[in-house]
């Protein structure tokens, strides 16, 4: 019989990380101090939410994917609202990315820096501290600047990316377990059902 997953959760000073038990949070990942995870958030392999120094917030809905850093100077806070999506490996130092916006891969989010709801930052992209990315647009570079307004398809596109984190909560909730390994391809070996979202290149052709 395999334990329960948990994730490595340090307290320091007395304070103690918050996971609502709606949320998953990988065995792999490590929450130290004053961190907040809400409703329904997932939070990925090998990520590291560091209390430490400024508050880090999850609000509900929200994803941290694998290998993505928060963190913040003291008296500064790293904040994810509501149904944000931080993509694997992005560091956020600092900041903010309002309600429904998307960082994408790789990228960097410094300290007071703000990125504006349903806002896409592109993946690799440098967001320079205090710089503010508009609602609806999209930011990319290093450093990012501002490239263009949102369509109505790309933003569409972002809430059912946001979606399918939201059900691989649920469905590591449900599912996921620690195990051995196979050593052979079973016949007929089942595939996982991760949704019906496409990349955005397929999406607009």
């Amino acid at each position: 019989m395999h334990t329960p997953l948990r994730p490595r959760v340090w307290a320091i000073e007395g304070v103690v990380p918050v996971i609502h038990p709606t949320a998953f949070v990988h065995p792999t990942a490590v929450l130290i101090g004053d961190v907040i995870v809400g409703p329904g958030c997932y939070v990925g392999p090998c990520a590291s939410l560091r209390g430490d120094f400024g508050r880090c917030v999850l609000e509900e809905g929200s994803n941290v994917q694998d290998n993505c850093t928060l963190h913040a100077f003291p008296g500064m806070d790293a904040v994810v609202e509501v149904n944000g999506h931080v993509g694997h490996g992005a560091v956020l130092h600092g900041g903010i990315v309002k309600r429904d916006a998307l960082v994408g891969m790789n990228a960097v989010i410094m300290d007071g820096a703000v990125i504006g709801e349903c806002s896409i930052v592109a993946a690799m992209a440098f967001v320079k501290a205090g710089f503010v990315v508009p609602p609806r647009t999209l930011a990319a570079g290093l450093p990012a600047r501002i490239l263009r307004e949102l369509s109505e398809q790309e933003i569409t596109w972002k809430r059912e990316g946001t979606d399918t984190y939201q059900q691989l909560t649920r469905r590591s909730l449900a599912s996921m377990v620690e195990c051995d390994p196979l050593t052979e391809v079973e016949e007929n070996r089942p595939k996982v059902d991760g949704g019906e979202v496409q990349p955005l290149f397929k999406v607009k052709g």
